[in-house]
């Protein structure tokens, strides 16, 4: 029986959630949630619940990843992977113009977006964070990102709160998780038979009234909290955060950038799977007769080499350079352009990196290099 969602969380069974991806299909949505792909877990469109990654979970450790099966049909028993939303509101390649040359002469338009709107299944709390973050860069500025703007405003966030965490997780450290707090038109709970949905947003509200949805029990709620409790117990990676900008500004010079800068790649790997950066550069594409060229953004990395260019050269031409430029502002000055730290502790950076750079243990290194100078300094002004 359909109910009206009025109280704060409400009960599904599990063939519910094919009937949430239906009722979101009706409603014009292309819904994009968790799906396995070359051996990892990715996001892409899907038709029904039987396109998650059923059974599946993930093993993460600095700079390895690889997927297990469960002992239970889980739909939602893994952490992240290497896609993030960021790729459907600000996509990898976007055309911001483009010129046709019509009888001698150029006309210049600007590309139309014919899309429908996303809806996102999945969204962990880490992300909505990054979404928040990312709102921040391209909407909240003296200047407003359109293609952003356009595929922002108009996406359903469903959220699924974490029931288990990866060792390279510690967004408890950066307090944007592991519970979904805000940011998210429904949010969910996987339990062993059922989820439990909590409405987010007045959009929430509306669509849960074409779900058959029913009140929760008191042993379903106690379910919740302690799968909930589980993620949260199993986060021990830290990074400490207090001071942490002035810090990094305090210490550009320290030796522990040439450390971190020999077994760095400067392969972009962490940018790309970032949830946060946003480093873009704009390139003309011309078609082979010269008569049609679009101008395209395309995502681009503080590691590569050419994005420090300026009219006199590189300004960034060494690897060590590269990875303390990412790493002061992803953690100090991102705080002076933004008003929040570009780290959402989601662990992506420490996973994909070929070579297992782990950022925690980058600033904790910093932080007792800066310790041990400023000891030396104090006893040497004491003799």
């Amino acid at each position: 029986m359909n109910q009206p969602a009025t109280s704060d969380v409400w009960y599904f069974p599990k063939d519910g959630l094919t009937e949430l991806i239906r009722v979101l299909q009706e409603d014009g949505f292309d819904v994009i949630g968790p799906t396995v792909d070359q051996g990892a877990i990715v996001y892409a469109s899907i038709q029904s619940a039987e396109d998650l990654p059923k059974g599946l979970t993930d093993i993460q450790e600095a700079g390895s990843y690889r997927l297990e099966k469960r002992n239970d049909e889980s739909l939602f028993g893994y952490v992240v992977g290497p896609h993030s939303w960021k790729k459907f509101l600000f996509p990898p390649i976007s055309v911001v113009a483009a010129a046709d040359r019509i009888e001698g002469h150029w006309e210049f338009s600007t590309p139309e977006e014919p899309q429908r709107p996303f809806a996102f299944l999945g969204v962990r709390a880490c992300e909505l964070a990054a979404i928040r973050v990312q709102d921040q860069v391209f909407l909240k500025g003296p200047y407003v990102d359109p293609i952003y703007q356009r595929r922002r405003e108009s996406a359903f966030l469903i959220a699924v709160n974490c029931t288990q965490a990866a060792s390279t997780c510690f967004c408890t450290s950066m307090k944007t998780g592991p519970r979904c707090q805000s940011g998210y038109d429904l949010g969910l709970t996987e339990l062993k038979d059922g989820f439990l949905l909590e409405i987010g947003s007045e959009r929430g509200q509306q669509l849960s009234r074409s779900l058959s949805l029913r009140p929760t029990t008191a042993a379903e709620m106690a379910e919740g909290d302690l799968r909930r409790q589980q993620a949260a117990d199993q986060i021990h990676r830290t990074l400490e955060t207090d001071g942490l900008p002035n810090l990094l500004k305090q210490n550009l010079r320290s030796s522990h950038w040439d450390d971190v800068g020999r077994r760095c790649l400067s392969c972009t790997n962490c940018t790309m799977v970032c949830p946060t950066c946003f480093c873009s550069s704009v390139t003309e594409v011309a078609d082979l007769n010269g008569d049609h060229i679009n101008r395209e953004r395309r995502w681009d990395s503080c590691f590569n080499p050419e994005f420090s260019y300026m009219h006199s050269g590189i300004a960034r031409d060494s690897i060590p350079s590269r990875y303390r430029q990412w790493m002061t502002h992803k953690l100090s000055s991102w705080h002076d352009q933004f008003g929040t730290s570009g780290c959402v502790g989601c662990g992506r950076c420490i996973t994909w990196c070929p070579t297992g750079i782990d950022l925690t243990v980058e600033v904790l290194a910093i932080r007792e290099a800066a310790a041990t100078v400023e000891s030396v300094d104090r006893g040497t002004n004491h003799e």
